[in-house]
């Protein structure tokens, strides 16, 4: 687990990308809020982020180790789910809310977190710049864990500034 940790903290710290905060963390549950400027439109952007999740995600935080198992569908309850080519799936998280080009309402927990009986809401916001687009996610999640859920909050934080950092990465370049 430990080397899990410095794995995904080293990697937030070389994305570079994404300027990340674990904004508030207590027993209870913990609160993550990243930046990140893409360059493209907010309604580009979006579709990258949703619609192609699979060339970006870091197969490393997939259960089945290929991102491109990895599918959003787009849809008032629709899934982020992904495939285990031996058969059976993963609900990462589920839309409870959307308008493309602006915001995206996903709730859930990520990765181990589901095994601890965790649930998060993420939300994405989409924000023109002269640049390009703002984008900014806040990840609040609450839930009980003998050591405290905000042991947590460190390593999801790197984990989703990676994340943010390979998107940006993917985005720009298509």
């Amino acid at each position: 687990m430990q080397s899990a940790v410095k794995l995904t903290l080293a990697l937030a710290l070389l994305s570079g990308c994404a300027s990340a905060a674990v904004s508030d963390a207590a027993s209870n549950g913990f609160t993550v809020k990243l930046t990140v400027e893409v360059k493209g439109s907010p309604d580009d952007v979006y579709r990258k982020f949703v619609h192609n999740i699979g060339e970006w995600w870091d197969a490393a935080h997939t259960f089945s180790h290929d991102s491109h198992n990895l599918s959003i569908e787009e849809r008032a309850g629709g899934c982020f789910c992904e495939k285990i080519p031996s058969g059976g799936g993963v609900r990462h998280m589920e839309i409870a809310y959307f308008v493309p080009g602006k915001t995206l309402v996903l709730l859930g927990a990520l990765g181990p977190l589901q095994s601890l009986g965790a649930s998060g809401s993420m939300t994405i916001t989409l924000t023109p710049t002269a640049g390009g687009t703002k984008l900014d996610l806040t990840y609040a999640v609450g839930g009980y864990v003998p050591t405290g859920m905000n042991t947590w909050s460190t390593p999801v934080d790197g984990m989703l500034a990676g994340q943010l950092g390979r998107f940006k990465s993917y985005a720009e370049s298509k």
